[in-house]
């Protein structure tokens, strides 16, 4: 249920043609970058075909583009002889990238694009879409369960739980000031180098088995791991709030993790 709305326009409701001019300004990077190439395919065919798809330019003028995309993410024009199996992981991110920019969209959906990397080619790869954010004025959706990933890459987070948001806002305030259990719960599952663990703040810890996504708890959602549940989380709270809004009927308070009801 529901919309995709992308500058006024419903995306999710769109067919045939106007679908197709679409997918222009909206493209995805994939978890698992090789799963998401053909293994038959070389990397020049693989970069050319959503131009082709597009019908953008001529031969030349794609060959031109791929050209430029692989100098955009920091490759040598030898790889397109090449195949996907011949690629370490970090190389075969930059690829799916580059064929993400091909048709130069507004808008990229990153699902786990760099959860399948060791931590130094996460950097290489991270720092590589924020340069070309920069330079081309990109806008990413950017899905992740590493919350130091979210941390450095975002402008605002939403929090989801059993497929509903629980808590969106600035990246910063989310992450340093977190409004809902769940969120903060987290945040504090997040291993400490502390030299004294047993000096370190206590944080909220999820209880419970995660509930079926197929008959979800009434209400919030999440209320039968929550610590703070009590009767009135069997209503489902609605998000509230301006900038920095949470679906909770005892929000924790910005500067502590203690509960503070909700009045009015």
């Amino acid at each position: 249920a529901g919309q995709i709305v992308l500058d006024g326009t419903d995306i999710a409701g769109l067919a045939g043609r106007e679908r197709r001019r679409m997918h222009r300004r909206v493209q995805l990077m994939f978890q698992d970058s090789y799963a998401a190439m053909n293994p038959r395919m070389r990397v020049d065919a693989i970069l050319a075909e959503p131009l082709e798809i597009q019908k953008v330019g001529d031969g030349a003028a794609r060959r031109a583009r791929i050209a430029s995309l692989l100098d955009q993410v920091g490759l040598s024009r030898r790889v397109l002889e090449r195949y996907p199996h011949e690629f370490s992981g970090g190389q075969l991110q930059r690829i799916g990238l580059a064929r993400s920019l091909a048709l130069q969209p507004r808008l990229i959906v990153g699902d786990e694009p760099v959860s399948a990397l060791d931590v130094s080619i996460q950097a290489q790869v991270l720092n590589l879409m924020k340069d070309l954010q920069r330079e081309l004025g990109l806008a990413y959706v950017f899905i992740s369960h590493d919350l130091s990933v979210v941390d450095y890459m975002a402008d605002r987070i939403g929090v989801m739980y059993l497929g509903k948001l629980v808590e969106i806002g600035p990246a910063r305030e989310v992450v340093r000031a977190a409004r809902h259990p769940y969120t903060q719960a987290l945040i504090d599952a997040v291993p400490s180098i502390a030299p004294n663990p047993a000096a370190a703040r206590d944080g909220i810890t999820i209880r419970g088995e995660l509930p079926s996504a197929m008959n979800p708890p009434t209400g919030c959602r999440f209320r039968t791991r929550c610590p703070l549940a009590q009767e009135i989380c069997e209503t489902e709270p609605p998000l509230a709030g301006d900038r920095h809004q949470v679906a909770c009927h005892f929000p924790l308070r910005p500067d502590s993790s203690a509960a503070s009801p909700r009045t009015g």
